[in-house]
């Protein structure tokens, strides 16, 4: 007898809920991993969440979830069923029709791969020795070169990477996106060298104690609306956040003694993705929809915060007394003004996290086109040290001493996150639309930032993008936000307009 479509949604969302525990049981042990997990106990605690990884991943494939599947994408089923469930429904399906395909074990084997990959590299980094990561890296790409040919794909080889952070964003748009982008980054670039007015930075490289930072990280991120009765911060080599669920996103961030801006736009960039996930809609709790729309729309809140907001120079008239309370020697003598064209200071650099906000999108055009490289195989690991060189030369025109500051400054090859950096710069232009209609909405929200009050923008942020979680597409909460779909010209006209001010031109 064929239970009744209520005994079948219920059997699915509890179904769907334990897949969802095991996610936050492994964010964890992965959040340990790279916090201060103990160094002898590292190789286990990648093998543990190897096999929690791989039960999960047979969860998402079993024969269970395709009979759950099929009879709830029944076109007449489908159209009965409530929008949460209808959502959980086509996340499953993207995925189950993405991933059924994987053996199990294959995947697990790669699991315990890019866990076990992230700690040499973190190691490896520290010794700059690209020769100990190069296999790790090289089994990566192996790894990945099998599932896309399993996966299949359109046009492009890397569109079924792309496809996997940015639904709809292939090659064929991101390149002229790019293209465009770069020419009037480069432009802007070198009317910034040839007339504009110099800056002083060398107070940042005076001694601010590390615990005067994380007090004052704290004191920021409390202010503008991270909850920490829902998270905390800590100290990672890469700065990262991990959302658990909407009660427990937790952040960290970098500190360097003799540059204080490491720490604080690190700190804010985080509690950017984590403000995110804290004001997802509890609705979708225990739900795959409990998640931001895409690693755009998420980078694209991190980005916001950090710089339009962090940056800006509002953001500073209302923290500058606060900051040099905290650092008074080093600050002496440095007024509010010369402070804000400092920290929206451009020089070219070799450190992609540490990069301004105009030179920033070339750090990612730079790894787009080393990636594209590699997964077509026109590129070989043992070759992309020099690629790097030679391509950090050709868009920044900066010479990287060594390995470690170079080809291996980034995380994210390690954890196998091929397709992923192009979010980060999809990001900046999904930021500055959205930043365009909340000025439209709310034209005096500088004036706010200026009294220290975050509130209504957190409010126009959580109503737009952050309550819908993955339960919109990211081209509908672009659309519904903005009135438009993806258009690079806003980012253009921000960046244009910030640093002629900065630099009077």
């Amino acid at each position: 007898m064929a239970k009744d479509l209520q005994t079948v949604v219920e059997e699915f969302r509890r179904y769907t809920r334990r897949m969802k525990d095991y996610t936050e049981a492994i964010g964890l042990l992965a959040w340990d991993l790279r916090t201060g997990a103990p160094k002898k106990g590292q190789e286990q605690r990648s093998e543990v969440i190897g096999t929690l990884s791989a039960d999960l991943f047979k969860m998402g494939v079993s024969a269970e979830m395709k009979e759950f599947l099929d009879r709830l994408s029944e076109p007449d089923t489908y159209e009965q069923l409530d929008p949460i469930t209808r959502g959980v429904v086509r996340e499953c399906k993207k995925e189950y029709e993405r991933s059924q395909r994987i053996p199990a074990e294959l995947y697990q084997e790669y699991v315990v791969l890019v866990s076990k990959s992230e700690t040499v590299w973190e190691t490896a980094r520290n010794q700059n020795d690209f020769a100990s990561f190069r296999p790790y890296l090289e089994k990566i790409l192996e790894y990945l070169d099998r599932f896309i040919e399993i996966w299949g794909y359109q046009g492009h080889k890397y569109n079924a990477l792309l496809d996997h952070y940015e639904p709809g964003i292939t090659v064929d748009i991101l390149d002229p996106l790019f293209a465009d982008l770069r020419g009037k980054s480069i432009e802007l670039l070198h009317a910034i060298r040839e007339r504009g007015r110099a800056t002083d930075t060398s107070f940042f490289q005076k001694r601010f104690p590390t615990v005067d930072q994380r007090r004052f990280s704290e004191h920021v991120l409390q202010k503008i609306g991270y909850d920490f009765e829902a998270g905390r911060l800590d100290e990672s080599a890469h700065p990262f956040a991990t959302g658990l669920n909407p009660g427990d996103v937790r952040v960290t961030t970098r500190f360097q003694e003799n540059d204080f801006r490491t720490a604080i736009f690190g700190a804010i960039h985080e509690a950017g993705h984590a403000m995110y996930e804290q004001n997802i809609s509890p609705d979708l709790i225990g739900t795959p929809l409990c998640d931001g729309a895409s690693m755009g729309i998420h980078e694209s809140q991190s980005r916001f915060w950090e710089n339009m907001i962090g940056r800006s120079r509002e953001f500073w008239r209302y923290f500058y007394h606060d900051l040099t309370a905290f650092f008074p020697e080093p600050l002496q003598g440095v007024s509010v003004d010369d402070f804000y064209r400092a920290v929206n200071q451009v020089e070219p650099s070799l450190i992609r996290v540490e990069a301004d906000e105009l030179t920033y999108n070339l750090h990612i055009m730079l790894r787009y086109d080393l990636e594209k490289a590699l997964i077509c195989g026109d590129l070989s690991v043992s070759e992309l040290p020099v690629a790097w060189n030679e391509k950090m030369r050709e868009y920044l025109g900066v010479e990287a001493p060594n390995d470690a500051d170079g080809v291996m400054q980034d995380v994210h090859w390690s954890a196998g996150l091929f397709g992923y950096f192009p979010s980060y710069s999809l990001g900046n232009i999904y930021a500055a639309q959205f930043e365009a209609a909340l000025r439209r909405d709310l034209p005096d929200y500088k004036e706010a930032v200026k009294r220290g009050e975050f509130s209504v923008i957190k409010q126009w942020l959580r109503d737009n993008i952050h309550k819908h979680g993955k339960l919109l597409e990211p081209r509908e909460i672009l659309v519904q936000a903005t009135g438009e779909s993806i258009d690079v010209r806003y980012l253009v006209n921000y960046l244009q307009e910030k640093y002629q001010s900065v630099y009077e031109l």
